[in-house]
């Protein structure tokens, strides 16, 4: 069991709003030991030469320009509604 002497698994549960039975807290306690243990070694890796960034890849705007086009015709629009008027889609009534 990897032990931090910072580790609290009883705060952790109760900040996560889970109790744990006394052997998932002693499982949960060594899988989050080691993680932080990891976290540490991340700590040791020498990153003054790599630009801070919040993406680990380009952003890029995925979405296609917002240019106006003609809709669809009427007919081809209202052609599969079970009922219409006046051009318009006739719904039934659903507040009295």
């Amino acid at each position: 069991m990897a032990d931090s002497p910072d580790l609290d698994i009883d705060r952790v549960a109760q900040l996560a709003r889970i109790a744990l039975t006394p052997e998932e807290k002693t499982a949960y306690a060594a899988q989050l030991g080691e993680v932080l243990k990891h976290v540490e070694q991340l700590k040791q890796v020498d990153v003054s030469n790599v630009e801070p960034t919040a993406h680990a890849f380009a952003v890029e705007n995925v979405w296609a320009d917002d240019v106006a086009e003609p809709g669809l015709p009427v007919e081809e629009a209202l052609r599969n509604a079970p009922a219409q008027r006046q051009n318009m889609i006739v719904v039934p009534k659903v507040v009295e």
